[in-house]
């Protein structure tokens, strides 16, 4: 599915009626550039399962837990030096778990994802404007 956004508001209502569809051990893996809106994707995600407090990209943690109607991970793995250092930090316990895990920065550790997974990508198109995002996602098994 492919949907336009042209702010902040409207991307994360477009996460939250994607969480819509989700179940425990979903992985979303999200990819664009700096500042396209994935962390404001996110929070729309964090929203429909009813997280209250600050959702923010956990760039030097490599990973957030939130807790509402089902756990959400968040992971930022743009600082990370290879795939090994996801298993260092429990990676398979959170994408097996109970919860889901939304990765940031796919890319950087595509040889470690599993087969199903949802793909999130965002992209800016400024021939329409500032705020506008292009916003794909697509279910892939590898």
């Amino acid at each position: 599915m492919i949907y336009e956004s042209y702010g902040e508001e409207e991307t994360a209502n477009i996460a939250y009626e994607f969480a819509k569809s989700l179940k425990p051990s979903d992985v979303i893996c999200m990819y664009g550039d700096l500042g396209t809106g994935k962390s404001v994707f996110v929070r729309g995600i964090a929203r429909y399962l009813g997280i209250t407090g600050p959702v923010t990209s956990p760039t030097f943690t490599i990973v957030n837990e939130y807790y509402g109607k089902m756990p959400l991970y968040h992971f930022d793995v743009y600082r990370i030096a290879d795939s090994d250092e996801m298993y260092e930090i429990g990676y398979e316990e959170y994408i097996n778990g109970d919860g889901i895990s939304v990765i940031e920065w796919a890319q950087l550790i595509e040889d470690i994802l599993p087969e199903d997974i949802y793909r999130v990508t965002i992209s800016k198109d400024y021939s329409k404007g500032e705020e506008f995002r292009r916003i794909e996602i697509e279910r892939t098994v590898k």
